[in-house]
């Protein structure tokens, strides 16, 4: 049975605490679109990886300033927006986690999650402030390891 899409909307406040209910609202749509559980899981670890960037990163903790995470489902494909209220900040300059100089550190992990799970990810930059986080996912593919790197 083919289906016309599904589109769910959530915002939450900067808070670690809802970090759970956007991951939970991620499998639940992966899982209902015929996913398996692992690969489920993984899209779900990748959405509370760009969440909690956002919160933490994005938002600086301030629970005045939302997150919103809009999840779009067309057929196979899902894509993943993520939007913060902050300044903003560059990726290209979040350190690389496999180089051994960096690999006590905990920085840089959630991107690279991000970047194995899901098949692309891109962010945008608001001019007013806020950052946008696009992921996509082929869910015809199966697996949560993305097959593709951003």
């Amino acid at each position: 049975m083919e289906r016309d899409g599904e589109r769910i909307e959530i915002t939450i406040s900067s808070r670690f605490e809802n970090i759970e209910l956007v991951q939970v609202i991620a499998e639940h749509l992966c899982e209902n679109a015929g996913l398996d559980e692992d690969g489920s899981h993984w899209i779900g670890m990748a959405v509370r990886e760009a969440v909690a960037n956002a919160i933490k990163h994005g938002n600086k903790l301030d629970v005045r300033k939302k997150v919103s995470a809009t999840f779009d489902l067309r057929g196979p494909e899902l894509e993943i927006r993520i939007k913060d209220e902050g300044a903003g900040f560059d990726p290209e300059k979040v350190s690389d986690p496999l180089n051994p100089q960096n690999l006590m550190k905990t920085s840089g992990r959630g991107i690279f999650y991000m970047k194995t799970f899901m098949d692309h990810i891109e962010y945008s930059f608001n001019n007013g402030g806020g950052t946008m986080l696009l992921m996509t996912k082929n869910l015809a593919k199966g697996s949560g390891i993305a097959s593709s790197k951003a």
